[in-house]
């Protein structure tokens, strides 16, 4: 036997191999005698007589390496593809997963859910704010933000409410410095002409501020009806009859603004009941709006590459705005109730949500038939636009022009 076989003496002791195997294999396949016992006895030094004249082959000759079938050249990328995956999957798992986290921030800044009304009065331009305790259908605990100018004695029941919503982050009292020079101005302008008590209900979401429970778009959108609820009390409160209709604002801003649509969208809510007056929706301020959820998520990940913006089917966050006017012009036409004017805001430098949100918007209102206006706040940021004057005076006319409108005749009977 050769211990290393090259060219043709590794083709000779092939064939001499095949040529003994062959031989012993007609050598023993006549009947033995000793019965079972000797035929294994025989079938076992065979077997090791052929191993023994089995000849030495080198290893890695006529042969590859491989891990599992892959390969060794092939190893290193598919190792590293799939790492890279099993990432993407991961992270993907985790985005869906924990997508109320991502889009909802009550804990930022981190000291967001300690601050307090006090800690910002002097900032307030001398308003008033209160904090006020209400429950939703499912219990939880929420705080409302309320602050009013002009005595009502004054006002004769003449009450405009403003329903505002914040964004996805902070709290309510670090936003009152800003909120304040807008009521303080509607309640100076209010005294010239016809006196008008004018009353701000800032909805702290479930999971922010001092409110309990934690924050989803469903929840939300029982806060956000429990706050209309909260104001139909209030004006009865303060003199109102069931048979008034209450004059409301409902301004939102950033995901605020997709909380305002959907409850606007909310037909029913705004109709009077047995115990309740109806609601009057006049007008729908959206600052800072984005179209939905989803087109926030291929903004974010514009790379169509990334699996990312292809988990939409997977969201349960929707706050799509888009559909939400659509369906709030289709059902205030069915209930008979008057569409409210939509005004946009847009930051001139948006740095989180592109001008052509804004823009797709105010398309939307005008092909469902809403009167819509659009107005951007030249170099303002993302949170900027109260920060500006042209920001806070948007508010105030659009707020004192309704007004103007609804109060006309007591002014002109004055």
């Amino acid at each position: 036997m050769l211990c290393v076989v090259h060219g043709k003496s590794f083709s000779r002791q092939l064939y001499k191999r095949t040529q003994w195997t062959k031989t012993r294999t007609r050598a023993f396949s006549t009947k033995l005698r000793g019965g079972p016992a000797a035929q294994i006895l025989i079938q076992t030094q065979i077997q090791s007589r052929a191993r023994a004249h089995e000849p030495i082959i080198p290893y890695g000759y006529g042969q590859r390496r491989t891990l599992g079938g892959i390969p060794m050249v092939l190893l290193p990328p598919v190792v590293f593809g799939g790492l890279v995956i099993a990432l993407w999957t991961w992270k993907c798992c985790m985005m869906v997963i924990f997508q109320n986290k991502i889009i909802y921030m009550p804990g930022l800044p981190p000291n967001a859910r300690r601050e307090t009304i006090a800690e910002y009065r002097n900032q307030c331009s001398g308003i008033e704010w209160r904090e006020v305790r209400i429950k939703p259908m499912d219990g939880t605990k929420i705080s409302l933000c309320v602050a009013s100018v002009n005595n009502i004695d004054v006002c004769d029941t003449r009450i405009v409410y403003i329903l505002y919503f914040q964004g996805n982050a902070s709290s309510i009292p670090p936003r009152l410095p800003f909120l304040s020079p807008v009521l303080r101005m509607l309640g100076d302008r209010s005294l010239r002409d016809v006196p008008v008590r004018y009353t701000i209900v800032c909805c702290s979401y479930r999971g922010y501020w001092t409110s309990k429970g934690r924050p989803s778009e469903k929840g939300i959108a029982m806060d956000a009806a429990a706050s209309l609820v909260w104001i139909r009390d209030d004006f009865l409160q303060h003199g109102g009859n069931l048979t008034d209709s209450i004059p409301i604002v409902i301004w939102g801003q950033s995901i605020g603004a997709g909380v305002a649509t959907n409850l606007a969208a909310q037909a029913h809510l705004f109709q009077r009941t047995e115990s309740k007056p109806p609601v009057s929706l006049q007008a729908l301020i959206l600052e800072t709006p984005f179209i939905s959820v989803r087109t926030m998520l291929e903004t974010l990940y514009p790379q169509k590459w990334l699996p990312y913006r292809h988990l939409w089917p997977f969201l349960w966050n929707h706050l799509d705005s888009s559909k939400a006017l659509g369906l709030m012009r289709e059902r205030f036409t069915r209930a008979g109730i008057e569409s409210p004017k939509v005004i946009i805001l847009e930051a001139g430098k948006d740095e989180l949500v592109p001008r052509g949100h804004g823009a797709v918007l105010e398309k939307r209102c005008r092909d469902v038939g809403l009167s819509v206006e659009k107005r951007t706040i030249g170099g303002a940021f993302h949170t900027e636009v109260m920060v500006r004057p042209e920001g806070r005076m948007a508010v105030v006319e659009a707020v004192q022009k309704l007004s103007e409108r609804l109060f006309s005749q007591s002014r002109g009977e004055g």
